[in-house]
């Protein structure tokens, strides 16, 4: 399923030099993947139901192509990679301007996080469909992650 948003950029989006603040681009990745999985019947609510919350252990961005005062954007969300019981989970963001040039590239590696033990999880059953349907970028990978001992 290919996911993406369109946004009206705003005037706090910008810096002195008229183009799109670094940090911008990043808060449009994060709003399109809560966006994503309210689309998926796991909206904050359920999140707050089952008390779990995603996290970011990474997050890079690479810039391609500027976006100036007043353009709108589109911003897609694909999977690059996920761990045998979705508790580690790797999206690659592309951020497009309003003539659809790649603007940037964000890649984020996350996990679930018991927001009472406020200890990595494994989520709940009813998130397992959560990343069934979502497009897969050309290097994903398994996550592996290693036993405790």
């Amino acid at each position: 399923m290919t996911y993406n948003v369109n946004f009206a950029t705003k005037w706090s989006d910008f810096d002195p030099n008229r183009h799109m603040r670094h940090t911008a681009y990043n808060e449009y990745a994060a709003e399109v993947r809560i966006r994503y999985f309210s689309a998926q019947n796991f909206s904050i609510e359920e999140f707050t139901k089952h008390n779990i919350g995603p996290i970011l252990f990474e997050e890079y961005t690479s810039f391609r192509k500027e976006i100036h005062l007043g353009e709108n954007i589109t911003v897609n969300m694909k999977l690059s990679g996920l761990s045998k019981n979705n508790e580690r989970w790797k999206i690659t963001h592309e951020v497009f301007n309003e003539a659809g040039e790649l603007s940037a590239i964000i890649k984020v590696y996350g996990a679930w996080i018991d927001l009472q033990k406020r200890k990595l999880t494994i989520p709940p059953k009813e998130a397992e469909h959560l990343f069934l349907n979502t497009d897969k970028t050309d290097d994903f990978e398994e996550i592996a992650l290693k036993k405790k001992s």
